[in-house]
């Protein structure tokens, strides 16, 4: 994408407002480019930018296979890229740049191609076990943990040089760490100076007197970050972005920080010495989300217990209404939190539909990350940076959201084998054999972080990361080898709804009515319903009581599930004293992936199907969709240990967005928590608007869906994901 500028008349009107209003048209002009492309299909929707058709990057190799690995591979194709990334610059923009590429992506790279885990280091051993219970094992998984922003910003990229100096002194023998980390540096600093060049460049062609100032600010901005550490929020917010910048470069990472504390200080220091103004601040929010909407997270309590609220909180969501885009905010939601606040959160979410902010429960999530052991003033420092999960900030390593048990396999595999034997079959002995072969599950899957742990440095070390985490610098040892301070590793089970539903099913007609025999019933399976009468069958057994419709057969089993698995995941952490294993029960988008590993299931599911989202019920799970059953059973079935279990929730915009409205969800999101839950997403979203996108994703550019844990462009959705969200809200809207 070109630079912009020399499109404005000098006596043009530029204030904020009109200055977002043209940054919000670019970036659905870039959304519509991006969403021809696949790298940036299905995810995120990053801030990032298309780049130039006529740009190719040429790797520096240091492995036959082409690729490259390690702390020498990473740093010199890093520091590589970032002296040759394309500069783009906005005349309208607060900061500088956007990125276009993650390395990740790069065809040297492709897990296509088998080159995205080095394979000096095999962990083919573990690979038949990891199919045989769908274990997504985490083997090669980047970030997915959050850094110390407040870190860096209090250093800059002078004082983390100098950091690593001092560090590299007191370890001698680990130079390839330190001298990666320099190059890393060295190489966002000339990104920078390229940036500030073009942005001279440019303000001596700018006609507009405004964007020309505002060129030369920006260019002085980024001077004065260059080494040295950010003294005003402007120069905050654009560190900030580079650091965004930098590492979704190098890996795609996305965690944030908690925004209304760590950019308060510059902006009161600002407002004190008469540098800024309430709207300038707002409208540099609106640019810093613009720039990347990392996971960001507001509200919540200090480690004393004291609100974290304020005006400034205000402020972070008036800027993300000001873009009105894809955004990421969670709302921390504490006993005391002010109600009004909420209340004016909950009415964004009504104004933009276009799923922010979403809410976590500060309660249950603290409570949970305390059963570890931990005290309460660090579980309140855990916040929400990422699709579902928390994170102590640059302190703890977690893999979250990078794990997966496919429960509805290992239920595939426990009933195989118990029909393989001489009955008498029931619903007893088959969870003895399913309970049996989750706890190999839990023991593959911990066998596979723990190989993961070991050789990622050699892999793909964190270099990014490092540089805002407490440790990695002082022991000259990446975070995923030694460097964190803690290793709390997350292990999501999914398909809870479908397992349930399935032994609910199996007690319910097989055993209390007597409708099918087990040998009938295994026999539709195998078949996947498809034999005479298989319809009848199908149709009987999803109609059973499901998960999700208030204290039911299945919602029973639910809760025996969960308590199942996090007693044998906790469990598991006995036999690796250095980490801690905790459960949680999240799918992402890996519905569509993990139910094509498994057959006909006894709820009624067809052979390949999506197992069901995260940890809400199958569509159907009631015909009037009662919202309260189907938010106790999430709350019922919380893993209890600082890691979530999700409610996704979709309503119709019929509701209104009126005061009446408001009030209903702020009450529902109170309860929610009150009971344990412990984080929702909300989606606000005609029925009848999402059919016509659906059609033709192109009507529709500006449609912003909660896709999971984040947010993304309607149109950047493939057909299959974009089924996955339609299929989800016509159940339950209107719920």
């Amino acid at each position: 994408m070109e630079n912009r500028l020399n499109i404005f008349r000098p006596e043009e009107p530029m204030d904020f407002g009109r200055r977002i209003k043209i940054l919000k048209e670019r970036k659905l002009e870039e959304t519509k480019v991006k969403s021809k492309m696949k790298v940036y299909q299905d995810g995120d929707d990053y801030g990032s930018v298309p780049a130039p058709e006529d740009y190719k990057f040429h790797c520096l190799p240091n492995h036959e296979n082409g690729s490259w690995y390690g702390y020498e591979g990473w740093s010199k194709n890093f520091h590589k890229l970032m002296s040759e990334h394309p500069v783009y610059i906005d005349s309208v923009d607060a900061f500088s740049c956007r990125w276009m590429y993650s390395m990740i992506w790069f065809d040297e790279k492709s897990p296509a191609k088998g080159l995205n885990w080095n394979p000096d280091y095999s962990y083919d051993h573990l690979k038949p076990e990891q199919e045989k219970y769908g274990i997504v094992s985490g083997i090669g998984s980047d970030a997915h943990f959050g850094g110390d922003y407040e870190l860096g910003l209090s250093l800059g990229w002078g004082g983390l040089l100098e950091k690593l100096a001092a560090y590299r002194e007191k370890n001698p023998g680990h130079d390839e760490f330190y001298d990666a980390e320099e190059l890393v540096i060295q190489g966002v600093q000339n990104w920078m100076r390229r940036a500030i060049e073009e942005a001279e460049r440019l303000a001596e062609k700018e006609r507009h007197p405004l964007l020309r100032e505002n060129l030369l600010q920006m260019a002085q901005v980024n001077r004065n970050i260059l080494s040295g550490a950010p003294k005003t929020m402007r120069e905050a917010c654009q560190w900030v972005c580079w650091f965004n910048m930098a590492s979704r470069t190098y890996n795609r990472d996305g965690a944030g920080f908690q925004l209304d504390q760590v950019l308060k200080r510059y902006y009161d220091a600002d407002l004190a010495a008469g540098r800024i103004t309430r709207e300038e601040a707002v409208f540099y929010i609106a640019c810093l989300l613009l720039n990347d909407p990392h996971y960001y997270q507001i509200g919540g309590t200090d480690e004393e217990g004291n609100s974290l609220l304020s005006e400034f909180s205000d402020m972070v969501l008036e800027g993300a209404d000001m873009l009105d885009s894809a955004c990421n905010i969670t709302v921390r939601v504490d006993r005391n939190m002010d109600r009004d606040f909420l209340h004016r959160a909950v009415d964004y979410l009504f104004k933009n539909r276009n799923g922010w902010p979403r809410f976590s429960g500060d309660e249950a999530l603290n409570d949970g990350f305390m059963r570890l052991g931990y005290p309460e003033s660090l579980a309140r420092k855990r916040i929400a940076v990422g699709c579902h999960w928390m994170s102590l900030p640059g302190m703890e390593y977690c893999l979250n959201d990078c794990v997966k048990i496919n429960c509805a396999k290992v239920l595939e595999v426990a009933l195989d084998e118990m029909m393989a034997g001489r009955g008498p079959y029931s619903t007893a002995r088959l969870w003895e054999i399913y309970e049996k072969h989750m706890a190999r599950a839990v023991e593959v899957t911990a066998e596979g972080i723990a190989f993961h742990l070991k050789y990622q440095q050699y892999n793909e070390p964190e270099l990014l990361l490092n540089l805002i985490s407490h440790g990695p610098v002082e022991k000259g040892l990446d975070m995923t080898c030694g460097g964190a301070m803690y290793y709390n590793m997350c292990m999501d089970g999914t398909a809870i709804a479908t397992v349930a539903d399935s032994f609910g099913a199996l007690e319910q007609r097989v055993e209390k009515e007597s409708r099918l025999s087990w040998e009938e019933l295994y026999k539709h399976l195998k078949t996947d319903f498809k034999e005479e009468g298989g319809e009848i069958v199908r149709r009987m057994l999803s109609s059973s009581p499901r998960y999700g419709g208030g204290d039911t057969v299945s919602d029973r089993w639910a809760k025996r599930l969960s308590e199942s698995y996090s007693g044998q995941v906790r469990a598991i952490s006995k036999s690796y004293p250095n980490y801690e294993f905790i459960p949680g029960w999240f799918s992402w988008s890996n519905t569509i992936v993990l139910g094509k590993q498994v057959g006909a299931t006894p709820n009624g599911r067809h052979a390949f199907e999506p197992i069901n989202h995260g940890a809400n019920p199958h569509p159907g799970f009631r015909k009037d969709g009662a919202l309260t059953a189907m938010s106790n059973s999430i709350c019922a079935i919380q893993p209890g240990f600082g890691n979530t279990a999700p409610v996704q929730l979709e309503l119709d915009p019929g509701m209104g967005r009126g005061e009446e409205a408001v009030q209903k969800i702020a009450d529902y999101i109170l309860t929610l928590f009150q009971k344990g839950g412990t984080l929702l997403n909300i989606n606000i979203i005609d029925s009848r608007q999402i059919l016509e996108a659906d059609k033709d994703p192109d009507k529709y550019p500006d449609l912003v869906v909660r896709v999971t844990g984040f947010t993304a462009y309607f149109c950047s959705l493939t057909p299959e994901f974009r089924k996955l969200v339609v299929d989800r809200i016509l159940v339950q809207g209107g719920a």
